[in-house]
């Protein structure tokens, strides 16, 4: 009967014992073959010159991605702090002044107004874009007649540059010469200042962002909309529910995640709202629309003053940190609270 192979993947020690005998009894190169058979540990180092290798070759991949993000993102923030405790023109050599940028800052009533308007943008300009993509969302939710034309659609203007939105909508609102006012006069309206006036400039900038922003919103929506479940939907409406029931306890719970993710996005980019601004107003009229990126931008860029404008920037990225650390605070919170009631009801 011939004898079976022997398998690659497990030792076969009678092969093994074999190869001893045959080593016992011709010499050196004998040895020198059984020192290759399978299951021999490698020598410790050969392993560590592997490893090196190894780690070195890894390194060669990594390393222009590591120099990238030293030369534009770790080294630069670190400077900006520094500098945010310095008198800083760019030119002449900067001088300590410590905590003086800072204290600086909470007396400067420009500095006050750009926070006000800014907050003020964001209060306007996060649940309108919200609740506007939830009600697009769900009309577009529906099986309709080209709804496919309709989502892409309501994406394009958010795939625009806020510069070329900006641009477009300078021409669409000139005092003078714009559509709009055409369209105004000809319903009989009086025309507006619409950007160069004081008291619609900042408005009429929420509505530019709405007009690009909804469409993100709306997507993401969308998204978690086709998500929920049919058959949690139609045992709803087995159970009776009408559609403002189906939204309340149905459709709403199961797409709050997504909101929480839509609020705290639409939030940190409204506090960050700059190319709109520049391309429009520049912060006018009166300071009407100067907002804290702005003010950073003017400060550091256009008075010279760069020590003061990192100080500001340093500002506004606490209160991003502190925005960005608010949901995992009130989720922490949320489980303790979820876990001493588990406990309390165990014992």
């Amino acid at each position: 009967m011939p004898r079976l192979p022997t398998p690659l993947t497990l030792p076969d020690h009678g092969h093994e014992h074999n190869e001893h005998t045959d080593s016992a009894t011709n010499g050196n190169g004998a040895r020198a073959a059984a020192s290759g058979a399978p299951g021999k540990r490698p020598r410790p180092g050969a392993a560590r010159r592997w490893l090196r290798g190894e780690t070195a070759t890894a390194w060669a991949f990594v390393s222009p991605s590591v120099l990238i993000i030293l030369g534009l993102s770790v080294i630069p923030v670190a400077w900006s702090l520094l500098l945010s405790f310095q008198a800083d023109d760019l030119v002449t050599p900067s001088r300590w002044v410590g905590l003086g940028n800072y204290q600086a800052l909470v007396r400067d009533p420009h500095f006050s107004q750009a926070v006000r308007n800014t907050l003020l943008y964001t209060v306007l300009y996060v649940p309108l874009s919200i609740g506007l993509g939830l009600l697009l969302a769900l009309v577009l939710n529906q099986r309709i007649r080209l709804v496919g034309v309709y989502r892409t659609l309501m994406f394009v203007p958010f795939v625009i540059s806020a510069t070329a939105q900006g641009v477009l909508f300078s021409f669409i609102l000139d005092p003078e010469f714009g559509a709009a006012n055409s369209v105004l006069h000809t319903l009989g309206i009086s025309s507006q200042g619409f950007l160069t006036d004081p008291g619609q400039s900042l408005l009429i900038l929420v509505a530019i962002s709405l007009w690009s922003g909804t469409g993100f919103c709306v997507v993401v929506t969308l998204a978690a909309l086709q998500d929920v479940s049919p058959s949690l939907i139609e045992a709803a409406r087995l159970d009776g529910a009408g559609r403002r029931h189906l939204l309340r306890h149905v459709i709403l719970p199961a797409v709050t995640p997504v909101i929480v993710f839509l609020l705290l996005w639409q939030t940190i980019n409204a506090l960050q709202v700059f190319d709109l601004v520049y391309v429009t107003t520049k912060g006018g009229p009166l300071g009407s629309t100067t907002v804290i990126v702005y003010f950073i931008w003017e400060q550091a860029f256009k008075n010279f003053t760069a020590g003061y404008g990192a100080a500001a920037a340093y500002a506004l990225a606490l209160a991003l940190l502190l925005i960005a650390a608010v949901p995992r605070v009130a989720r922490g919170v949320r489980s303790r609270r979820e876990n001493h009631r588990l406990q309390g009801a165990a014992r």
